[in-house]
């Protein structure tokens, strides 16, 4: 079973992307939703309010417009988080990656796979790339986010220089470049591998 980890910086597109593959009847392993749901596991819940305060789950939630301001503003905490919230996903995904063994592929998307090593699990990945305003803008557009708030997420994340340099292949979401014929390319490679 090949393994493709899809990744991207913050309004790059990357989900977009997926979806396209979805449409190639690849099945999409998306961390953010599944992300999610980890924090309604109690033993979760537990770790992220010793970390994070009685605020950060509410009723059984996650307090999303309380956790966020705290880790986006404070990497270490961040990484702390991450460290909670990433192995109850790497075991959803092997999870789900064994139920679908009759694909030619399967698709991770996430947007921290090469800060968090997760891409040395898996067979090949894609980095999704556009500039800097136009993803700013496409965040905006979103989720009414301030400029001020995405900049600092996107330092939070690797340049797209450093994920380039370790990514199997890019897809440039630069509105100039048509996606589709990068996105077969990929595929075919892909399934020509498996």
């Amino acid at each position: 079973m090949i393994t493709v980890g899809l990744t991207g910086g913050i309004g790059s597109g990357k989900s977009y992307i997926a979806k396209i593959f979805e449409n190639l009847n690849i099945p999409v392993f998306n961390s953010d939703n599944q992300a999610k749901r980890a924090y309604l596991d109690p033993d979760i819940q537990a770790e992220v309010v010793q970390l994070l305060g009685a605020d950060s789950i509410i009723n059984g939630q996650p307090n999303t417009s309380f956790i966020a301001p705290k880790v986006f503003n404070n990497s270490v905490l961040l990484a702390k988080l991450n460290a909670i919230i990433h192995p109850w996903l790497g075991n959803q995904f092997r999870l789900w990656a064994e139920s679908l063994s009759e694909h030619p592929y399967l698709i991770k998307e996430a947007a921290i796979i090469f800060e968090t090593g997760i891409y040395q699990e898996l067979n090949y990945t894609i980095c999704v790339t556009a500039p800097e305003q136009t993803r700013i803008d496409r965040v905006k557009a979103r989720d009414g986010s301030s400029e001020e708030d995405i900049v600092n997420r996107m330092m939070l994340q690797w340049p797209d220089e450093k994920k380039i340099s370790l990514a199997d292949y890019v897809i440039q979401n630069d509105a100039k470049q048509l996606l589709i014929p990068q996105v077969l390319k990929i595929h075919q490679t892909l399934i020509s591998k498996s």
